[in-house]
């Protein structure tokens, strides 16, 4: 069978730490998605100085999370950034929250994570209407209570990532043969964890 490229695993902490400031996450997710940006074009879509944008993604840099993209300027004064890896990043609270400082930093991006996930998915809802019948139907919101061990919890991540990267590939395919007619960004947010009523 063949390998899939998985997300990078983050294990050394002071690299996590640079996801603990919230706005480098917003930029690092706005990257991945635009593909190619100059810190002008973020800062527009933060609001925030191109200035204080630049330095965030040039923090970002030093951890490996971006690169430059090359000059794609006409005059190359213009700095274009692209995430390093589109397989994404990861971390195992296992391996980085031994100590007080991995345990806070863990927990404060684990939190910046679902604090951006559900901005996301708030703002989707207050402009549901403008989406159109055909999106929101599409849309979906499940929970499912499951009783698993935590090899099967695991199990079932693998599939679900699995499921995720054909549908990636899958839209991408679309998208390099022309085929963009109706084609939007999807954000997919899955949790599993464990839970006592």
């Amino acid at each position: 069978m063949p390998q899939h490229p998985k997300p990078e695993r983050i294990t050394d902490l002071s690299r996590l730490k640079a996801f603990t400031n919230p706005l480098r996450m917003q930029l690092y997710r706005l990257l991945y998605v635009a593909g190619t940006a100059t810190a002008s074009q973020l800062a527009e879509q933060v609001d925030q100085a191109p200035s204080l944008v630049s330095y965030h993604l040039r923090k970002l840099a030093e951890h490996g999370f971006v690169t430059e993209a090359g000059a794609r300027s006409a005059d190359g004064r213009e700095r274009w950034w692209q995430v390093t890896s589109e397989e994404g990043w990861g971390y195992r609270e296992s391996e980085l929250a031994g100590t007080p400082e991995g345990a806070a930093a863990v927990g404060v991006v684990s939190r910046v994570l679902v604090d951006s996930r559900a901005a996301q998915y708030r703002a989707y809802l207050d402009q549901g209407a403008a989406w159109g019948k055909e999106w929101t139907d599409a849309a979906f919101s499940a929970e499912w209570l499951l009783d698993l061990t935590p090899a099967e919890l695991s199990e079932m991540s693998d599939e679900l990532e699995a499921l995720a990267r054909r549908w990636r590939k899958r839209g991408k395919a679309a998208k390099a043969a022309g085929d963009t007619e109706g084609r939007e960004h999807v954000s997919v947010h899955l949790y599993g964890f464990p839970f006592r009523p």
